[in-house]
């Protein structure tokens, strides 16, 4: 069930929502700003100059999985940067994802490799699951469309700088993997890296969760 069709009735629907018995276990607060955000994008027209993305009419999640309107990304940065495999996401973490490689990922690879990337290995998005896949937990970002994990990047003259191997690997590829962590942090409310904890050893996750009583503190780790 999308996330559009849970807030509809809300007043059938205790606060917390448990994952549906056959499927994932875990635990969900109805948000209304996300809707919102949303449809803010949406209407915005952000994504009507965007030729590398799809619109999708449903995610199939269950309880409040899924997004009011998913879309799949094949590329960014213009189509020069493919996007592999491609992310499901929702309105608002595109463009924010299209900035960040436009404006530091393909950067920082100029500078350090002289070379551009030309594309990044993803190792998820979308997935109606809970945090860190511990049964019993919050719903992850993910589980809204709302998240992207990144493993790698591929560059023009063919090199692949990894997050598993590069980021204690060599003095140039830990540069590089440095910067464009930190930099995530100027485009998303979450970035969690191999300094974080075990479960993110091998990715970048960035999201745009809310954080805070106001909903603008930032978490990058």
């Amino acid at each position: 069930m999308r996330l559009s069709r849970v807030l509809v009735l809300p007043a059938l629907i205790p606060a917390l929502i448990s994952g549906c018995s056959s499927g994932p276990n875990f635990v969900a607060k109805l948000e209304p700003w996300r809707a919102k955000e949303e449809n803010s994008c949406l209407e915005s027209g952000v994504l009507a100059r965007t030729t590398f993305v799809a619109s999708r009419s449903a995610l199939g999640g269950p309880s409040v999985c899924g997004t009011e309107r998913p879309f799949e990304l094949s590329a960014v940065y213009g189509g020069r940067v493919q996007i592999k495999p491609t992310a499901l996401l929702r309105c608002p973490m595109i463009p924010q994802v299209d900035r960040w490689v436009s404006e530091s990922v393909i950067p920082a690879a100029r500078r350090y490799f002289g070379s551009d990337v030309i594309e990044i290995s993803i190792a998820g998005s979308y997935s109606c699951r809970p945090m860190n896949h511990v049964s019993g937990a919050k719903l992850s970002e993910h589980g809204y469309a709302n998240a992207l994990d990144v493993s790698g990047f591929t560059l023009a003259d063919g090199r692949k700088v990894s997050v598993k191997r590069g980021w204690n690997g060599s003095e140039v590829e830990q540069a590089y993997l440095r910067v464009v962590h930190r930099s995530a942090c100027q485009y998303f409310t979450t970035v969690l890296g191999p300094n974080h904890d075990r479960a993110h050893n091998d990715h970048f996750h960035v999201d745009l969760a809310r954080h805070g009583s106001d909903g603008l503190k930032r978490i990058c780790k």
